[in-house]
Parts: structure tokens; sequence; C-alpha cells
């Protein structure tokens, strides 16, 4: 009750103070003018994304945003000049008189230019870091992504993503993302604003994601502000382009992993510069590793020996409507499809078969109207995602299964105002269904069957105070209808400029989501990941108390400090999430009447320093991240039975136990090294090293004889019986530590002009150059060790059209 008492009385504070901040905005427009529009790429039409936009000769000025739009409001009467200019562009100069009360808008283009002009992407940047709190926050874009060695040749963002400060990557096979102590599930992954349950290949250096469709990725790792919601660790928002608005242009990709096209074109041009058109996007991804490993790589280890089993598709599509003042409209459907096996040690035999599959369609827009500085955003989807696997080693052999489905609709306002402030607000509604089929620890078959109608509003208003002070407060509400609860979440962001090159930067939050996972924390290695809606049922914590309500619940703290010294970008983040309810599958159900879940707890507490220079040729990254993580859940501490046949009584005793779950590495560090070559820039060889401290598994304590004393009913013989073999675990709960990993990825990429729109690229990468047998996992049956990926060279050939 204290805790709902402080969360109410934050969040109404919150609200109040960025009311009443925000209330004086609209009263200084009558007497100025407003200079509103977007900057794009002159050859593509695609929107130029956080770049400056300013009146020459003054200091007002603002940055466009993720669609290329720019707002300049209280503009005084008068004459002035429209200037912005980015690294690689020629300068763009547009004259403008503002009169009392105009709202004017322009589209700025941006042409290509041979000479590159380096100071204004610094300014750029320079901007960005001074006027935006940035706390856990980290923008990716493609380019970004392909100066890292690319394993088998393709660039990826999963392998860019194991370079972020606080993202621990568990393999190469099976891997999953852990973001500063939360789990996948707890990561709310968004393609378009739409949510993806899971895009991480079953091999895990691909996502689902096309690079090259991408215009941008934000990683917000801690202490995210009020748009985004319904998850309590972090936030995966990737965008992609429109499509180009003057002519058909794409790429071929093929390597010994993989095939990838890419095309997109306008399907109406526009009449004018700037006119509206109608353009297409599509990509497709086709994985054939499970075929040519075990061919091309058979003699280079054991683990492909009888191959890699892993095979995945991908395809996405996107029309876009752009209007004549920059309004759109896209529509999109994607279908995503992963097959894997888990192969029997050094044999071809599979122990289990594992598939997911999701698919889905949607439609977003952006809206400027005439007479408004707003900005106004809206999406509605519909989505699904099914994931089935079967393990040939339990007997009886019981697939399990797990679905998710529903729709997602939000519209969204954004106002601009001057010194780089903002408000934004928005309402979000969503509907789920979700399934789940599994076997639980007595034997029983269980299915669960959950639905739920979550509506959303939330309220963030941004405001710098004289080149110094940003002050970020938020406040979102949810209602969960399923379980009747609302729940108040209020958010803060602050960064303080104390000089140029000097900021400090801290961020905090209260987060809720309804989403649970019943993935074990006994494995490393465990490919089925189910989902399910908050349960219906009375849970206990471990306290053995009920609590009251069955919401998974977080809360963030987070500061940081940037340095800037001449042009090296350092950035230092320490960080705490304390995940206050963990609603999991019960591990203390012994018989069929005890609850299927329990809500254990965890903390998680860290820092991360990373060190940046990107200047002329080289690009040098280096991250070091310091993390631990400790879980509390309640386990049987001793169970015996009371009563003979087949009148069986349990009787068992509980209790606490605080562990680490198996992403808790302690230390991790990166080094990433690119060099451009020529001078056409044609030749790139870039490098990365990549350490990490043991990851914990839970011992082998021994094995036993599983006997069903009830087979035959009272005339059961078990002296005649052949049973399965059981497994007994170790009492600790990850209680041993693996080996630590390590690993050297190389590559070079050489580019073949063959045109003025088309080239050939080719990409030589070799991942784990000096060949480390980083483990895997140990199957336990058979007490064998698995490794991960050894010496990886493959070569890639593009075709850039």
């Amino acid at each position: 009750m204290k805790s709902t008492y402080l969360q109410q009385s934050a969040a109404c504070f919150l609200l109040m103070i960025t009311t009443l901040m925000g209330i004086k905005v609209y009263a200084q427009q009558a007497n100025t003018g407003i200079i509103k529009g977007f900057v794009y790429d002159k050859a593509s039409g695609e929107p130029v994304i956080f770049t400056n936009v300013i009146l020459e000769g003054t200091k007002i000025g603002v940055q466009t945003d993720v669609n290329g739009y720019f707002t300049i409001t209280q503009v005084k009467p008068g004459s002035y000049t429209l200037f912005t200019s980015l690294i690689g562009y020629d300068t763009v100069r547009v004259p403008v008189t503002v009169k009392a009360g105009d709202v004017i808008t322009k589209k700025l283009f941006l042409g290509q230019r041979s000479q590159e002009l380096g100071g204004v992407e610094v300014s750029a940047r320079k901007t960005e870091k001074q006027t935006q709190v940035k706390a856990g926050s980290i923008t990716i874009t493609p380019r970004e992504m392909k100066l890292l060695p690319s394993a088998g040749g393709e660039p990826d963002i999963a392998q860019y993503l194991q370079v972020v400060p606080g993202v621990v990557f568990t393999g190469d096979q099976g891997g999953q993302l852990y973001i500063r102590g939360g789990a996948p599930s707890q990561t709310g992954i968004l393609l378009d604003g739409i949510t993806i349950y899971n895009p991480f290949h079953s091999i895990g250096l691909y996502s689902v994601f096309e690079t090259d469709a991408i215009r941008n990725v934000e990683v917000q790792t801690a202490g995210f502000n009020a748009q985004y919601g319904n998850r309590t660790s972090a936030i995966l928002d990737v965008r992609t382009k429109d499509g180009n608005k003057n002519r058909l242009s794409g790429k071929l990709s093929a390597s010994p992993i993989m095939a990838r096209a890419l095309l997109e074109g306008p399907l109406a041009k526009s009449k004018e510069e700037g006119g509206s058109s109608l353009t297409f996007l599509m990509s497709v991804k086709h994985s054939y590793l499970d075929q040519t490993s075990q061919p091309l790589y058979g003699g280079l280890g054991n683990q492909y020996e009888y191959g890699l089993p892993y095979a995945f598709t991908d395809l996405y599509g996107k029309l876009t409507y752009n209007g004549d003042n920059g309004s759109k409209l896209n529509v999109f459907g994607f279908s995503f499809d992963d097959r894997a096996k888990v192969l029997k040690p050094n044999s071809d035999v599979a122990n289990a078969d594992f598939r997911w599959r999701a698919s889905g369609a949607g439609a977003n827009f952006v809206v400027t109207p005439g007479t408004s500085a707003a900005l106004i955003n809206g999406r509605f989807a519909y989505s699904k995602y099914d994931i089935d696997y079967t393990n040939f080693n339990e007997l009886p052999i019981v697939p399990r299964g797990s679905s998710i489905e529903g729709f997602e609709g939000a519209i969204d306002f954004t106002y601009f105002m001057p010194g780089y402030s903002q408000i934004k607000y928005g309402v979000e509604v969503s509907g789920f269904h979700t399934t789940l089929d599994y076997k639980d620890v007595v034997g029983n078959r269980i299915t669960l069957d959950r639905r739920n109608t979550l509506a959303a509003l939330y309220f963030m208003y941004r405001k710098n105070f004289n080149e110094k002070l940003v002050f970020e407060p938020g406040i979102r509400v949810q209602y969960y209808s399923a379980i009747s609860k609302l729940s108040p979440e209020p958010r803060l962001g602050l960064k303080y400029n104390l000089t140029n090159t000097i900021r400090l930067k801290g961020a905090a939050g209260m987060y809720s989501q309804n989403i649970i996972s019943t993935k074990s924390d006994r494995d490393i290695v465990n490919f089925f990941t189910g989902f399910l809606l908050s349960p219906d049922q009375t849970i206990i914590n471990t306290d053995q108390q009920p609590i009251d309500n069955n919401l998974q619940t977080a809360y963030h703290v987070l500061g940081g400090i940037e340095v800037d010294v001449q042009d090296v970008e350092f950035n230092l983040e320490p960080w705490y999430k304390n995940f206050t309810r963990n609603i999991e599958l019960s591990r203390i159900k012994i018989q069929s009447s005890d609850p299927n879940f329990i809500s254990g707890s965890g903390k998680a507490y860290g820092i991360d320093l990373s060190a940046k220079y990107n200047k002329n040729r080289w690009y040098l990254w280096g991250v070091i991240s310091y993390q631990q993580v400790r879980y509390e859940t309640l386990v049987v501490k001793d169970n015996k039975v009371t009563a003979p046949p087949p009148n069986y009584t349990f009787v068992y005793d509980v209790e606490k136990q605080t562990y680490a779950p198996p992403f808790d590495r302690r230390l991790n560090l990166n080094l990433l090294a690119s060099y451009t070559f020529g001078k056409k820039k044609d030749l790139e060889i870039s490098g990365r090293f990549n350490y990490g401290s043991p990851f914990p598994f839970t011992q082998t304590q021994g094995f036993y004889e599983n006997l069903n004393p009830l087979s035959n009913s009272i005339g059961t013989n078990v002296a005649q019986q052949n049973g399965t073999q059981g497994l007994l675990y170790a009492s600790d709960i990850n209680g041993g530590r693996l080996s630590s990993y390590h690993r050297l990825d190389m590559s070079v990429k050489k580019r073949f002009l063959l045109n003025k729109y088309s080239n050939l690229e080719t990409s030589l990468s070799i991942t784990n150059v000096y060949n480390r047998n980083n483990i895997f996992y140990v199957d336990r049956k058979d007490n064998v060790r698995v490794f991960q990926l050894p010496l990886f060279p493959s070569l890639n050939v593009t075709w850039n059209f």
C-alpha cells in the first residue's frame, strides 16, 4: 500500500508540473510566426533524421526527428535564411519571410557531395547531446551496423547490439539478448511501432530485420520515458525506410549462409520536387545454413560435422503515400519463419525440434496540420506469434506450444517549442490473446488461455533552460482490464551541461507489464519461450503471502556523465533496476492442486564505460561493463510421502533462495576498430574482440530411474519396469559457472563501382579467428561439452543498384 501511495503521489506531482510549465506556450504564438517542414535526401527522397535546421545568423534552431520533420516556433516577424547541412551533403539555404501569425511550410532537399564537411556532423551530434537527456539511450543507423565485422558477411542489428553498453548475449546458437538485468520478455521490440515478440533467429547472429530497410534503431536500456509502456526493462524501437521516391533501386546478396534481396522505388512519381508520391519497399531473407554448413564447413571442426540445423525465411513489405505537405501513410506487412533442431552431441540425431512463426500487417501515418506546429502520429496493426517445441528425450513425448495474437492502436501529438523543447502526449489501446500448452513439473498437461485489453495515456514534456538544464518529466497511466488494475507510472529525465564538453545526466521511472515468460532459469540454452498474460489465479510471493495484483513491476534509477576530449566521446553510466515483482512458473509445485505460478523478485545493478572515436577514416569504439543480477524465488527444501499408494500425501517445506540468473555475466568487454582505405574510400578493414566472464548454470547432482508405480493401477510391479532416466539437479539454482568467453572477428570489404547508381561489394569475414572453444552447453545426459561456433569464414557478394 505504501508503494502504491508513493507511486500515485509522484504521478500527480509530475502531471501538475508538466501541465503548469506547458500552459504558457500557446499564449506566445499570436505575435510571432512558425516555420515548419521536412528535410529529405534529394537522391532518394528519404527523410534526413537528426540534423540541425537553423535560422542563419541567429541562435534559433531545431533538430529533425525520425520523420525528418522540424518546427521552429515563436519566430519574430522579419526576413531570414533557413539553413541546413550534413556530412556528405551540400549545404541548403532557403530565404523565408515571416509575418505575425504565419505558419510557413518548407521542404529542404540535401544533395550528396563528394567532399565531406566533418564539422557539420560533429555540430549535429553536439546539439543532440546538449539538448536531449539520452540517459540509457543509444541511436543506431545502418551505416554503423556495417562498420562491425559481419558474421557470415551479413551485417545485422543482432550483431551490433552485442557491443551496446549493458547488453549481454548468451551465444551464437540459440542465444538471446539480455539488457541491463532484464529478461527478453521484459524488453519491448517495436517494428514501426508494432510489437515483435521474437526478433532473433535460432542462429543468434541474425535478426528478422533487413539492415538496408532500416532507417534507425533506438535502444533504451533503462529509464525510458512515458512514450513506452508494458515492459519493465528495456525498449528496442526499429524504424524502416519509406522507399525510394525517384527511381527503382535495391540490392541482391548471397553468401554460404543466406540470400537476401531488397527492392524499392516509386509506383507513382511526384510531378514536381516535394510533390505527392506513392512508393514501395520489399525485402526477403532466406537462410539455407542447414544445407550448406556440413558440405562447406565439415572439415573445420566437430561442430560442423553434422551441420548446423538452422534455417529461416523473413519477408517484409511496405507501401508509402507521401502528401504534398509532408504528411504520409504507410501500410506494411511481415512474415517471419524460424526452424531449428537440437542435435544429440556428435550425431545427426535430433534431441528436439523447434519452430516459431510471426506474421502481421498494419498501417501508420504522420500528419502535419497546415495551421499548427503539431505533428500527429498514429498506428494500427494486428500480429500473431506461434512457437512449438518437441523434446524427443521426454517420455511420453509431449509437445510444448504457445501463441500470442492481438491488435494495437495508438495516436500521439507532438508540439515543438523554442530551444529544442517539446510536449508529447498520446493514447494507446491494445487487445491480446495468449495460449500456453506445456507439461508441468508433476507431469500434467497444462493448457492456459488468457485475454486482456490494455488502455494507456501518457504525457511528457521536455524543457531546455538556457542551454544548461534539460528537464524531462513524464507520466504514463495504464489500465489492465483482465485484472482490473490501474497503474500510474511517473518517469523523469535530467541533463545538466556543466560545460560544452562535460554533461551530467540521469533518469528514473516506474514500469509494469502483464506479459510473462515461461523460460526456465536452469539452463543458458533454452529454445522454448512461451508467453502468457498475467494469470487470473492467486499468487504468493517469496514471503508466502498473496500479492495484491498479478502485474510484473519494476523501477529504474540511473545516472551518467558524458565527457568529450577532443574527438573522443566518453560515456559513463551507473544503473540500478529493482524488479519488485517477477511472475514465474512455480518451483514449489509438488501436487497437481498446487498453483502454477509464484511471484519472485530481482535486483540488478552495474556500471558501463564507453569511448568512441569517429573521424576521417577511423571508427573506434570500446565498451567495458560490470553488472550483477540476483533473483529471489521459493524452492522446495524437503519433501516426503506420508501415505501409501494410491492415496499419496506429500509434505514439504519451502524456503527462499537468492540466485544468479543464467545471463549474469559480471564482466563484458568489447573493442571495435574500423579503417577505410583508398582515395575512393572503397576498401574497409574491421575487427572486434569480445570477452565475457563465465555464465552461471545449475549443476547436475545425479541420475535415477524414473518409475511409474501407477502405470497398471494396483497391479503395477515396479521391479519389472524399464523406467526412463531421471535427472537430479543440485539444490542451488545456478550454483556453478561455465568457462569464460572470448572471440575475435575480422572482415575485409571491397567496393567496385560499376556506374553512377550501381556497385558490387565483396566481403570476406572470419568469425572466431583463433578458433576458441567457447562452451555452448553441457549435455547433461551424456556429459558431453557442446561448443559455440568454431572458426567460421564466409564470403559475401552484394550487388547494389
